[in-house]
Order: C-alpha cells, then structure tokens, then sequence
C-alpha cells in the first residue's frame, strides 16, 4: 500500500488553480494544499511538504526566491516548476539551484507534470529508504555492538575508538590479518559526523598497480588506452564522507607521492584533466605491514608515514584478548544457527576449553571459520573438543594457517564429511543441506584443482 504524498500547490492565477487541482486530485494518494503567493508557501512550509509544484511567475516573490529560501529550509523537498516562459537559461539555472523538474505550461502539462510527481515520489522513497539503511548501519557500528569482547586489550582499542570519532583526525589502523581493521574503519565512520554520507573502502592490496591511480583519483575520457569515459575516482566517491584505504603499506612509491600531495592539499585531478577538484573527504588507512620499519627499508615514504600517522590504533592478535575468544566464538556461532535456521547450539566445557588453547594465527576471521566448521560437524545440539577442527579439515597439530579461498575451504568440509559417512553423498547432501548434484559438482572441481596442482 502507498503511502499519502504531501504536495503544495502555488499558484495565483484562479483558472490555473482549478486545472492543478483536477490534475493532482487524479490520485487519491495526493494530500494537496494550495497556496496563491510564495511568502504563503513559504509560511507554511512547517507542514513539511515533499514535492511543491511552484507557478514561476509569482505576486509577491519569483520562483528562483521561493525554490531558494525552499531549500535553505529543506534540501530534500523535491520542487517542479511550472510556467508559461520557455526559456533555456531560465530552466538550467533553476536546475542548477536544486529545482527538480521544469514544465513549460501548454496542451501538455497534465502528463509532465503528473510524472514529474510520481517521479519525484520515487526519488523521495529511495531517499528515505536510503535514511534508513545508514541508520540501521549506524546502529549496527555502534562500538558495544560491533566490536565483541570484555578483555583489556580490547578496551584500550575502545578508547582510542572515542578519541577518534570527536573529530576528523586521519586514523592509522594496524594489526595482524584477520583482526577486523574495516570493521573498527566502518565504526569510526558510523559513530562520526560523517555517518551519514559515503565510506568508501579501497584495498591497495587487491587492485593492480597501473590501475591504482585512475581507481583512487579518477580519469578523463581519452586519458589513456581504454578510456572510453570519465571515471570518478574513490575519493570523490567519498566526498564529505571518509575514504578507507586498506593494506596502505601495498602502495608502490610513485603513486605515494601523489597521494601524499592529494591529502596535503586537500584537492585532486583526474588522470588526463587539468581542472582540480576540492576535497572534503575523512582519510582513515589501515596496514598489518610496520609502515616504521618499511620506511627504513625504502618501501615507503617518510613525509606520507607522518602524514598518516594520526590517531593510530592498534588491533591486538586475538591470543592477547583472553576470554574474548569464547565470547565472540559465542556470537559466531548464534549468528551461525540463525543465518542457517538451525536450532541453537552450544559449546561444551572441553570445546571451549580447546577453543582457549588455540593461537590463531588467523585471528578473529580464523575463529569464524573454526566455529562455522564445528556448527556443521556437530551431531548433537552441543559442539565438543571433537567438532573443533583447526586448519579447517587439516590435521590439528599442524598450526601454520593456510590461505584458502571460500571454493577450498568448502572443498575441505565436503571432503571430510564424505570421509566420516563412507561416500554416502546422499547423507553428506541432506547434512549440508544442498543437492546430491552440488556434491558432484564438488568432487569433479576438486579433481581438477588436484590436476593443476
């Protein structure tokens, strides 16, 4: 069901009036006020209309003042203009000044105008569903909820976390792989003044060399072979929001220079422009490299080291966090069932007791991984020492982590299941919940992995 839209109606010609009322009481989702001066409007805009159709031609004020003191008021009420001049200049400045629509008043303004509204609907709804998600976003970073655990290691990173928030100091994150660098990146953002626009996350780490520039600052078209059209780079994308840039230390040192002089100066150029663009962006970069010892060994430039230094934090290896360890496999594991619509499953004392011994060398997204495993090995409603099984399916004793991709790792938990049931891919398909012939699919891609190892 729709939900009613507010519209004001400014208007002074009486004729025009009665056309504007027939062609917007057409839908009965239309709550309609209607208005014959600008400074009415205006008077009542506490009403909190979200679309205005404005005449152009007003008694008392112009519709340029009116969409003005409109959007000082409220930048989202979505203004259509409507009026008897057909001129260019007159419709792009209007444009420019955050009007809408324009609509030329002639045989047909009854069609333009109704989609105008019911486009500006639209663009209202995703606005609002757009509120909302950040909302929920910024709910879902608060610190207690992102950020699990009670140890002292992990309080220290909580106080840092309220220094950083208070203003848009540049923040340094650093800590072993698997720690949840962006996850402390996302809750600085979502705690601060700049929740609600863009974070924007770039891994340095994943994107090639020669494609690093044009990724972070943009090009123009016909800048270099296959550039086909402009391309915005990541810290527009970001503008007035924060830019996330991970695995900082992975950046060769000639695009270091550059951005060093994009975050001193506060403004960038595309690739193949020549006009500079200011920047109001926050820059938060986060490493598991030591960017000191990299400056020593020449992979890294000393003024973008202290240029990025800022507030730093640092990330302690889960091994340091104590108890945490059970706490968050706690978590992992009742996120687990609901996302699997399992029923609730607990650890036993010898689990938890395993869990605790454990080093992690793959910290917090290694726990995740041990504890989804556990959750589909278990035959019981309790997880025991037996379930844990660390370097995924490999033998417990070995402790150096391998780096598998999500295809590996499920390769191994097929693998093992096939093993513990005799081969019954009837029994391992209804265990995992999925398709004998997703099995199959499995075994054939795993002997073609073989092969090209």
């Amino acid at each position: 069901m729709k939900s009613t839209v507010k519209i004001f109606a400014v208007e002074d010609d009486p004729t025009y009036k009665k056309f504007l009322e027939y062609v917007l009481s057409l839908n009965p989702d239309f709550e309609v006020n209607f208005f014959s001066s600008g400074n009415e409007c205006i008077k009542h805009l506490h009403l909190k209309p979200q679309i205005i159709a404005l005449d152009y031609t007003l008694p008392d004020l112009s519709g340029e003042e009116v969409l003005k003191k409109v959007k000082i008021f409220d930048p989202e009420i979505q203004v259509i203009i409507v009026s008897a001049q057909e001129k260019i200049g007159t419709a792009v400045q209007l444009l420019k000044l955050g009007a809408y629509d324009y609509i030329i008043k002639n045989e047909d303004t009854k069609d333009l105008l109704l989609n105008a509204v019911n486009n500006a609907r639209k663009n209202i709804s995703l606005t609002e569903e757009i509120h909302s998600l950040r909302h929920e976003l910024s709910e879902k970073y608060e610190f207690e909820k992102s950020i699990i655990g009670s140890s002292k290691a992990i309080k220290k990173v909580f106080e840092m976390l309220e220094k950083a928030v208070r203003t848009n100091i540049i923040v340094s994150i650093t800590g072993e792989t698997g720690t949840g660098k962006e996850l402390i990146a996302k809750t600085i953002h979502y705690n601060s003044n700049r929740k609600n626009e863009p974070f924007v996350p770039v891994n340095i780490a994943a994107i090639p060399s020669e494609l690093i520039e044009s990724e972070l600052f943009g090009h123009e078209k016909g800048s270099f072979t296959g550039a086909i059209t402009r391309r915005i780079g990541k810290f527009e994308e970001a503008q007035k929001g924060t830019i996330f840039l991970d695995e900082i230390g992975e950046m060769d040192l000639n695009l270091q220079a550059k951005l060093l002089r994009v975050i001193q100066e506060k403004e960038v150029t595309r690739i193949g422009g020549s006009n500079t663009i200011k920047l109001d962006v926050r820059v938060l970069v986060a490493t598991h490299r030591n960017l000191a010892d990299e400056v020593k060994n020449g992979n890294f430039r000393e003024d973008l080291y202290y240029r990025l230094l800022g507030l730093p934090v640092w990330l302690p290896p889960l091994r340091e966090r104590d108890n945490d360890v059970i706490i968050i496999a706690k978590y992992f594991l009742k996120e687990f069932c609901l996302e699997n619509g399992i029923d609730e499953l607990r650890f036993s004392k010898k689990a938890q007791d395993k869990l605790l011994k454990y080093q992690y060398p793959g910290n917090v997204r290694e726990l995740k991984s041990v504890v989804d495993l556990a959750a589909v090995l278990t035959d019981t409603n309790e997880i025991d020492a037996d379930d844990i099984k660390f370097n995924s399916v490999l033998d417990e004793d070995k402790l150096a982590m391998e780096e598998l991709t999500l295809k590996e790792y499920n390769f191994k938990i097929v693998d093992h299941l096939l093993d513990k049931y005799d081969n019954n891919v009837l029994k391992v398909a209804k265990k995992l919940d999925i398709g004998k012939s997703t099995i199959y699919r499995y075994l054939k891609e795993m002997e073609e992995l073989k092969d090209r190892k």
